[in-house]
């Protein structure tokens, strides 16, 4: 079993920057493929960026050119860098987790329990 924990969410003014973790736990996430998903209130959870331990990544069009997620094997901790933030980024932003390296936007094992973001204009 893989436990994740997100952390780094916070209020923030439009243009600024934010950098959350999702520190996992139970095992090592090395050979997991990690993604970011976010949730507006009453609407689906949609997928943000995802990374697998071979460095293949996929990024939301939404969010490309201003999000970066990276790992930290040494800390079993992903990273989810969010630069140029914009109102519309306001949401409950989760972790997920698969046990292997295909980087997709769907069928995540693992979740944490998120974390909000929230882009003041």
């Amino acid at each position: 079993q893989v436990q994740l924990v997100e952390s780094g969410g916070g209020l923030v003014q439009a243009g600024g920057s934010l950098r959350l973790s999702c520190a996992a736990s139970g095992r090592s996430i090395f050979s997991y493929t990690v993604a970011w998903f976010r949730q507006v209130a009453g609407q689906e959870r949609a997928f943000v960026a995802g990374g697998s331990w071979s460095g293949s990544t996929l990024y939301a069009d939404s969010v490309k050119g201003r999000f970066t997620i990276a790992r930290d094997n040494g800390k079993n901790t992903v990273y989810l860098q969010m630069n140029g933030l914009k109102p519309e980024d306001t949401a409950v932003y989760y972790c997920a987790a698969r046990a292997d390296m295909v980087v997709t936007t769907t069928r995540y094992n693992y979740w944490g329990q998120g974390t909000q973001v929230t882009v003041s204009s």
